[in-house]
């Protein structure tokens, strides 16, 4: 069956904004998802604003409105600790969870209140971004209009959502495999001074660098760092 013109060329603004996303995926996180916000509202039919509702360790936190009433949106679900962001960010049942129109919603009676008498919103929809063991997310998407999300805006907020999730991905391992290189870098010239200091081979080296670090109750990275600047300490810059 032939693609129509319409969805042809979503598709290709989709697959522009995948490679845009994927482009950025060594640049700041907070820059990276801020791209994916105002790429949603730029691409899922009916979106007027959006957020991304971060849950880690209890804590929630709202990452690159594109407007006020995002934010807003966002403060009030954190305040009355319910809402449909709060839902898809929290559950792994739910990949989509739905608000067609706020003057018959019920699920939520706390918020739906507030947000009714705060903004202007009419309905929203949310895609849960990512899980893990310790953080999950939610990209949110709102309308002043009710019943402003069909089938199309859920489809392309899904892919929106994938592309966010998989370029943050990329990025946080990114920067895992620099910090890793880092601390292993230092670690093994920490290595190198007590081989040759004391004359003994690496594994000796590691050894008494890992009981040093047992014995005064500090991370191994942070001894070797710590070694290393009492032998060659930095000189501040004239």
């Amino acid at each position: 069956m032939a693609t129509s013109p319409d969805i042809a060329t979503r598709h290709s603004l989709m697959a522009a904004m995948a490679r845009e996303l994927a482009a950025q995926s060594s640049r700041d996180e907070n820059e990276l998802l801020g791209s994916a916000t105002a790429s949603a509202v730029e691409q899922i039919p009916g979106a007027q604003s959006c957020a991304i509702t971060l849950v880690a360790r209890k804590a929630i936190t709202t990452v690159a409105p594109t407007d006020e009433m995002a934010l807003l949106i966002d403060q009030i679900q954190t305040a009355t600790a319910q809402g449909p962001c709060l839902q898809a960010a929290s559950e792994w049942t739910q990949h989509i969870v739905r608000v067609p129109d706020y003057a018959t919603e019920e699920r939520w009676p706390a918020y739906t209140s507030a947000a009714r008498a705060q903004t202007a919103i009419g309905s929203t929809v949310s895609f849960q971004l990512y899980r893990s063991d310790s953080a999950m997310g939610a990209l949110n998407v709102h309308s002043t209009e009710p019943q402003a999300f069909g089938a199309e805006a859920e489809e392309v907020g899904l892919a929106v959502a994938t592309h966010a999730a998989l370029a943050l991905f990329s990025a946080r391992r990114e920067v895992q495999f620099a910090s890793a290189l880092a601390s292993r870098d230092t670690i093994g010239q920490a290595k190198g001074m007590i081989m040759e200091r004391f004359s003994i081979d690496a594994l000796q080296a590691w050894e008494l660098l890992r009981k040093l670090s047992q014995d005064a109750n500090v991370a191994v990275y942070d001894l070797a760092s710590q070694l290393i600047e009492a032998d060659h300490p930095l000189r501040a810059p004239r």
